[in-house]
C-alpha cells in the first residue's frame, strides 16, 4: 500500500519543483546573527544574513546567552511536564508578570510557540453563538485557530475599515452573542501594519473584542517597542495580544498571550495546546527576562533599526524595484514568478547575501517576492551591500533570460 502512496506524494513533490515553489533548507554552521555561515550548496562562507526575524540583533546577544548558561546551572534543562502538573516554576510565573507590564494587560499566558497561542484562543473563548471577523491576510496560526472554533466566521479586506463594519453589522444582525475582531499587528508578508485606532474605534461601536497578534512588532515598533497597539495610542483598548519570543525578543521560541484577567484564566483551564503541551523550556523564560531588561535601554537598536530600513527601502526604489510601501522591516521586493523570486534568491546568495525568494502559499499565486528583514545588527556598509547584490543578481537573471 505505502508504495502507492509514496509514488503519488513523490508526484507531488516534482509538481512543486516544476512549479518553481519548492522551499530548500539552507543549512548555517554558525550562531544567527548579521552574518552567517552558509555550509552547504558551494556558496560563500560567510554572507549577509537578510531573512531572519532577529530585528534588534538580540539572538546572540552576550548578555542573553549568558542568561540562558546561568538558568541551565539555576532551573535545569526541561520541565518534562505540562505547566498545571508540575511544569510551573518561579521564572514562567516571573516572565508572565513582566510581560503583562511591558504589554500593559492584566495577565499573561506561556505556550510554547505563537502558532500554539493562537491555535489556543478562539476554541477556548467562542462558540457556535458567537462571531470572529478576521482580516484577509491574517497569519495561519490565525487562520488554523479560528477553524478549530465554532463561532460564525466572517473575513474583510486587508485593513479595509469600510469592510470591517459591514461584517460588524452582519455579525450583530445575526445576533452574535460575542464578536471578536482579530488582526496581525503588523502583516509578515508585506511589512503592512494594521489600523489599530480604526479598528478600536468600531469595535466599541459595535461592542466587540479587538485580539492583536503582535508577533512582528513588540520589541521594537512603537515609543517604548511594545508594538502596534504603542504605536496606535489604544494599549488599553486592545483586549487581547498574542506574539512570540522568536523574533525580537531573543529569537529562541515559545508564545503568549496577554489579555484581559479573566481570559488568560480561562485559557489556563481550557485552551487545549497549553494543557496539552510541555512547558516553555526554563532556559527560553530566564533568556527572554534578559530581553525585556535589554528592552528598556533598547532606544539606540531601535534608532538602528529604523535607519537600516529607511537606507534600504530607499536606495532599493532608486535603483527600480518594486518596495511595497511602509517603513518597517520587512521590506518585501516583489518579483511575480515564483521560478524567478527563488532563482534571483540563489543568484543572491553568490554574491554573499542570503535571503529567501516566498511564493505560492505562503503568498498570492503571481505575487513572489524577496522579503528582506532589516535588523539592527546590520551596519550601513552592509546594507548598501545588499543593495549591490540585488542590482548585479537582477543583472544577472535579464542575461539568463535573454
Amino acid at each position: 500500500m505505502f508504495e502507492t502512496v509514496r509514488e503519488d506524494l513523490r508526484t507531488t513533490l516534482d509538481e512543486i519543483r516544476a512549479a518553481g515553489l519548492h522551499k530548500p533548507e539552507r543549512v548555517i554552521g554558525t550562531p544567527q546573527n548579521a552574518a552567517v555561515a552558509v555550509t552547504a550548496g558551494g556558496t560563500p562562507g560567510e554572507v549577509l544574513n537578510f531573512c531572519a526575524n532577529n530585528y534588534l540583533g538580540l539572538a546572540d546577544h552576550p548578555e542573553v546567552v549568558t542568561a540562558a548558561k546561568d538558568a541551565l546551572d539555576r532551573w535545569g534543562y526541561g520541565m518534562a511536564s505540562v505547566r498545571f502538573i508540575c511544569g510551573t516554576q518561579e521564572v514562567h510565573k516571573e516572565l508572565e508578570a513582566r510581560l503583562s507590564a511591558f504589554l500593559g494587560q492584566e495577565d499573561t499566558i506561556l505556550y510554547s510557540s505563537c502558532f500554539d497561542a493562537n491555535g489556543g484562543v478562539f476554541e477556548t473563548l467562542l462558540g457556535a453563538e458567537d462571531a470572529v471577523i478576521s482580516d484577509a491576510l491574517n497569519h495561519a496560526s490565525i487562520i488554523d485557530g479560528i477553524r478549530l472554533s465554532k463561532a460564525k466566521r466572517f473575513r474583510y479586506a486587508n485593513r479595509d475599515m469600510a469592510e470591517l463594519e459591514t461584517r460588524l453589522k452582519e455579525a450583530t444582525e445575526g445576533g452574535a452573542r460575542r464578536k471578536l475582531i482579530v488582526t496581525d499587528g503588523v502583516f509578515s508578508m508585506d511589512g503592512y501594519v494594521a489600523p489599530l485606532a480604526e479598528i478600536c474605534a468600531l469595535a466599541e461601536r459595535y461592542d466587540a473584542m479587538v485580539m492583536v497578534d503582535d508577533s512582528h512588532a513588540v520589541g521594537f515598533v512603537g515609543p517604548g517597542g511594545r508594538g502596534t497597539p504603542e504605536l496606535h495610542g489604544v494599549m488599553d483598548r486592545v483586549d487581547i495580544i498574542t506574539g512570540t519570543l522568536g523574533k525580537a525578543l531573543g529569537g529562541a521560541s515559545g508564545g503568549y498571550v496577554a489579555a484581559r484577567a479573566e481570559i488568560v484564566e480561562l485559557l489556563r483551564q481550557r485552551s487545549r495546546p497549553y494543557l496539552f503541551s510541555n512547558s516553555l523550556a526554563p532556559v527560553i523564560a530566564a533568556a527572554s527576562l534578559k530581553v525585556l531588561d535589554l528592552l528598556e535601554s533598547a532606544g539606540d537598536l531601535r534608532e538602528q533599526l529604523a535607519a537600516n530600513t529607511a537606507l534600504f527601502r530607499t536606495k532599493m526604489t532608486e535603483a527600480g524595484f518594486e518596495i511595497l510601501p511602509g517603513d518597517h522591516a520587512i521590506a518585501p521586493v516583489m518579483i511575480g514568478d515564483a521560478a524567478e523570486a527563488g532563482r534571483m534568491a540563489e543568484l543572491l546568495l553568490e554574491r554573499g547575501v542570503y535571503v529567501i525568494g516566498f511564493s505560492y502559499p505562503v503568498v498570492p499565486m503571481g505575487a513572489a517576492r524577496i522579503r528582506v528583514q532589516l535588523s539592527a545588527a546590520h551596519s550601513t556598509a552592509d546594507v548598501e551591500r545588499a543593495v549591490a547584490a540585488f542590482t548585479d543578481a537582477r543583472a544577472a537573471l535579464a542575461a539568463e533570460k535573454a
